[in-house]
């Protein structure tokens, strides 16, 4: 016992008061060496460990010795001695089960972390390597899949954009080589310089044409698909006065521009004439719009008369079906990380809760058994029935807590006096 605890009582009652603290008088030095062992080691390894393993069975050790001495003071005056005793040993066999299931949870615990800390490595390398594999396949998977989007039915853009492309060329061609003779001929119709926006001007001008050219190929192609020959015959002069027309203003002009390089390759011995110039500039107009027309001509013009008729591009159902496809796309796009996310929502909640449990549970297994020292010191009666299964088993146990209170004994009504008949 303390001595400042002993020097408090009067010298005559100091032997009567060491003789019945006995029972308790060795447990503050017991408990001194057992704390200062724990808390005050020599490394923080040893420290570390200590706390983990030992504090939590010591201090469950040191709860139990002091309830268990201060119950022989209650031994008197309690009525079931013997039920009284056979608590208290279960509640020791309760505290070391409690302390086994404490190391054991303990060690579940780390072996636990150390398995999720080795998954969460393997699947950063296994994302890092798939995030490289990713990265040298996206040319490949973007290739793949704009040539998988492209020979779906649809518009011809392709062939579209070569045709517009091929138009303005041409028109920039002709514009170069018809300006000289354009601007002469403003000159002398005017009498005074041409104007700036001539060129700009020719090139609108020849941008159409070449377009109303193969507007005319394609009007021509459809009356020979359709076999509607008297609009055949019709479509057959028309497009031999547009082919005059290109030849003898754009195509002759074109010849003419490249007659001098002719003439100085031959040394001046080969002279084009007017038949020559005209056939050399019909069998031009002849191959680039045969070349032309077989190339992209054919699948770019009726999307060009489409766009500038406002008529559908592709046919009706197959628009439909591609709209509906797109709009279903369109709608469930964000349906699938949306589900992607609430399972893993789901499954970080389960796993939180899981290795709640297998934190908490080995520290509530020591409490309770300390607390059950206590509640039989002073109910009589333990409080928890260990080991628990499960944190929520924990969560009941208030409702087992609140349900315990001290009930009256009932007297027997022959053990009362009765009253004297006056």
């Amino acid at each position: 016992m303390p001595e400042p605890i002993v020097n408090m009582i009067p010298e005559q009652w100091q032997s009567l008061f060491q003789l019945l603290a006995a029972p308790i008088s060795w447990i503050p030095g017991m408990q001194q060496s057992l704390l200062t062992s724990v808390l005050f080691s020599s490394s923080g390894w040893v420290a570390g460990l200590s706390y983990i393993f030992l504090l939590f069975p010591i201090l469950l050790w040191i709860s139990g010795v002091w309830c268990t001495q201060l119950s022989l003071y209650t031994l008197p005056f309690r009525s079931g001695r013997i039920d009284y005793a056979r608590m208290m040993l279960l509640a020791w066999w309760d505290a070391a089960l409690a302390v086994w299931t404490f190391w054991v949870g303990m060690g579940r615990f780390l072996v636990l972390i150390m398995g999720w800390v080795f998954t969460l490595c393997r699947l950063a390398v296994k994302l890092i390597a798939e995030a490289g594999r990713q990265v040298f396949m996206l040319p490949f998977t973007m290739t793949g899949q704009m040539t998988r989007s492209y020979f779906q039915p649809g518009v011809p853009w392709i062939a579209f954009l070569l045709l517009v492309f091929w138009c303005l060329l041409e028109a920039i061609i002709f514009t170069y080589t018809l300006f000289p003779t354009v601007t002469e001929v403003l000159g002398g119709i005017v009498g005074a310089e041409a104007s700036p926006i001539t060129a700009p001007v020719l090139f609108i001008f020849l941008f159409l044409l070449i377009m109303g050219s193969f507007a005319c190929l394609q009007v021509l192609a459809d009356a020979m698909k359709n076999r509607e020959y008297k609009y055949l015959v019709q479509m057959i002069v028309v497009e031999l006065f547009v082919m005059t027309f290109e030849v003898m203003f754009l195509y002759r002009e074109l010849v003419d521009a490249i007659t001098p390089w002719i003439a100085q390759q031959t040394g001046e011995q080969f002279q084009m004439g007017v038949v020559f110039t005209l056939s050399l500039a019909t069998f031009g107009w002849i191959g680039i719009r045969g070349m032309t027309w077989f190339l992209f001509g054919q699948f770019g013009t009726p999307p060009l008369l489409a766009f500038i008729s406002r008529r559908p591009l592709v046919q009706p159902q197959a628009e439909d079906a591609q709209v509906t496809q797109i709009t279903a796309e369109t709608q469930n796009w964000w349906r699938a990380p949306i589900e992607d996310f609430k399972q893993e929502i789901g499954w970080l909640h389960e796993k939180a809760k899981e290795l709640l449990e297998y934190l908490t549970l080995p520290f509530l297994h020591v409490v309770a058994a300390a607390l059950n020292f206590a509640m039989i010191l002073v109910a009589s009666r333990p409080a928890f029935s260990i080991p628990f299964k499960s944190l929520n088993e924990v969560l009941e146990t208030r409702e087992n807590l609140v349900a315990l209170y001290f009930q009256p004994k009932k007297v027997s009504m022959d053990l009362v006096p009765k009253k004297l008949d006056t």
